[in-house]
């Protein structure tokens, strides 16, 4: 059986997408691994099924490379308003979106009928340790330190619907981030396993940033982890709570604000292509 596929992608962050709101994907698990092989297949940081919801606008899920199912993304939710607008046909600017983080409002703006960026409200940055989930720090980890590998690191740690690590240094481009980046990854001190996002201030409310994304290894971009990075920036000194920082990453850059303990982000999202996939021959 074939279905069709929308390959998209957020600041250099791509998924492929597929409409569910009237056939679901047997084993999505299986077929984002397969589909994500850059070399024999589509390729991709994963799928993301664009579904029905009862309670909002339309409804997301995602799986990573490695087949897990995620709870958010903040470059992925941004392609699926882009979906519901022109691919369903849902021509509201001010759209909901059902995630396993709770339901997000998307602000689009649009020109000419097309969607050219989304600001997502990504709700409360979570900084309680236990609901990270982290085994670091008491009532916060900020700037706590983390021994990987015989070094001591200075982490902040935050949830955005999922865990995050922000790490602040020097430029982030001189790390060897396929050798550090899976020592975070699966460190004990992260139950759940956790995204690493290694980040350099570069002046007030502007910091430049590479991410190792649990599940999908280094991606070119991370809304998530944008947001963690200006929420570490603030808590750690380098950014001003209420302000837009910019966050550079290897796609692109991402505007965040950080104000009352809320987040919200900025960004673009588009089509790179579209085909059909051969589905349900999944195998172990």
């Amino acid at each position: 059986m074939k279905r069709k596929f929308w390959k998209m992608h957020g600041i250099g962050n791509d998924y492929i997408y597929f409409d569910c709101t009237k056939e679901d994907l047997p084993d999505p698990a299986r077929l984002a691994v397969r589909l994500s092989d850059r070399h024999f297949s589509v390729g991709g940081d994963g799928i993301i099924l664009v579904c029905g919801s009862e309670i909002a606008d339309g409804k997301m899920r995602m799986f990573n490379a490695d087949g897990s199912e995620g709870k958010m993304c903040g470059n992925g939710i941004r392609c699926v308003g882009k979906f519901l607008y022109e691919v369903l046909g849902i021509r509201k600017e001010v759209l909901t979106v059902e995630t396993l983080s709770g339901v997000k409002e998307l602000r689009l703006k649009t020109e000419n009928g097309k969607v050219v960026s989304v600001t997502v409200g990504m709700g409360r940055a979570v900084l309680t340790p236990s609901e990270i989930p982290v085994l670091l720090g008491k009532d916060r980890a900020v700037g706590v330190p983390l021994e990987v590998e015989g070094k001591t690191y200075r982490v902040t740690c935050v949830s955005m619907g999922n865990p995050h690590c922000v790490v602040f240094g020097g430029d982030p481009y001189e790390l060897d981030l396929e050798k550090i980046g899976p020592l975070f990854e699966r460190h004990p001190a992260f139950p759940e396993r956790v995204n690493t996002e290694f980040v350099q201030p570069l002046a007030p409310n502007e910091l430049r940033m590479r991410v190792f994304e649990r599940g999908s290894g280094e991606t070119w971009a991370c809304g998530t982890g944008a947001c963690a990075a200006a929420v570490a920036a603030v808590l750690g000194g380098y950014s001003e709570e209420g302000a837009e920082v910019t966050v550079h990453l290897r796609g692109g850059d991402l505007k965040i604000v950080y104000a009352g303990g809320e987040v919200s982000m900025t960004g673009p999202a588009e089509f790179a292509f579209t085909g059909e996939a051969e589905i349900g021959e999944e195998k172990d």
